[in-house]
């Protein structure tokens, strides 16, 4: 998965823009400008809660096009001290993709840089956000067999196909399954990620800023398989064009907030994409937009609709939204289940 997304020459994302109707899927900054402007004025508010400091790190994490970014800075206007101390830093390794960004983002009138890791992003108070990004992380998989967990692997068949294959049982995968997960039938499938990301994130932030996380995930911890590859905007096989496909798999939010906590910051959330972006209140700037463009009322109206979808696929309800910060700032706006 790591090798098929991220080569530096071969990978998915260092060969494409795979962003739009062009591409292969559509991200919900994409989708609507209010998305990114309610994250804008989410930052300013923590900016706020963390005191105000004269400098603050705006970081994202996989950038896409540089839209939501684009819009955060735009709705970071209505407050011009918390624009004025923005330091902007995009974390991308793809070269397409950052050239995209610096277009976008050329008249942005705000310092801006550009880094493969987080970890070179400079010390200071920081705000991070990113939006499906874990979801692209790698993720591992073992498999129960009659004899134990096992590794799920990929490998060539004689023809020389890409095939799913499983190593021998070993106790230590056996440990890492959730106990009252151990006893499943033969054939159960159990994903998880390196903690080691979320981690980084977390400690970067809990001396000082918080990180949001938007993604597609569950939020109960569970046995099943959700790897998947996406190209052409359709579901693919993923192992069929290494390289030419999205990989992603669900994001499991447990997860997320157990090692995030473990690293010492404040976790608020999950919840849904809905509920947070309601609570920040998108239906009243959908309707200052059409008010503003009335020709345009339809767009807006079908993009809120998208935004908000419920069911277990609809991206209000699918995508889930998680916060870690400095423990100093105590409850973050919108993530309550008491927010108004």
């Amino acid at each position: 998965m790591a090798l098929c997304l991220g080569h530096p020459t071969l990978g998915y994302y260092a060969t494409r823009d795979p962003l739009g109707a062009a591409g292969d899927f559509t991200t919900a900054p994409e989708i609507s400008q209010m998305f990114g402007e309610l994250l804008g004025i989410w930052a300013a508010a923590i900016w706020q809660q963390m005191g105000s400091p004269e400098k603050v790190r705006l970081v994202e994490l996989g950038p896409g096009r540089g839209t939501m970014m684009a819009d955060m800075l735009r709705a970071a206007r209505v407050l011009p001290p918390f624009r004025a101390a923005l330091d902007v830093h995009l974390v991308e390794t793809s070269p397409v993709l950052e050239q995209r960004q610096r277009e976008t983002l050329a008249t942005a009138g705000v310092a801006l840089a550009w880094h493969q890791a987080l970890e070179a992003v400079p010390d200071g108070p920081a705000i991070i956000v990113a939006n499906e990004f874990f979801d692209a992380l790698p993720v591992h998989q073992a498999v129960k067999s009659r004899q134990g967990w096992c590794e799920r692997t990929v490998a060539l068949d004689p023809d020389g196909t890409f095939v799913l294959a499983t190593g021998p049982a070993e106790t230590a995968l056996a440990e890492r399954v959730p106990e009252f997960w151990r006893v499943a039938p033969s054939g159960s499938v159990f994903e998880w990620r390196d903690a080691a990301p979320v981690e980084a994130l977390a400690r970067r932030v809990v001396h000082g800023g918080a990180a949001l996380v938007i993604d597609y995930g569950h939020v109960d911890q569970g046995l099943g398989e959700t790897l998947q590859a996406v190209r052409g905007h359709g579901f693919a096989d993923p192992l069929a064009t290494p390289g030419e496909a999205d990989l992603t798999a669900h994001v499991d939010f447990s997860a997320l907030a157990a090692a995030a906590t473990a690293a010492g910051a404040r976790v608020d959330g999950p919840v849904t994409q809905a509920a947070f972006l309601q609570r920040l209140g998108i239906v009243a700037r959908a309707e200052r937009l059409k008010a503003a463009a009335p020709q345009k009322a339809a767009d807006v109206d079908a993009a809120l609709a998208r935004l908000l979808a419920p069911g277990k696929t609809g991206m209000g309800t699918l995508f889930k939204v998680l916060a870690c910060a400095d423990p100093a700032l105590g409850p973050l706006p919108a993530l309550s289940e008491t927010d108004p």
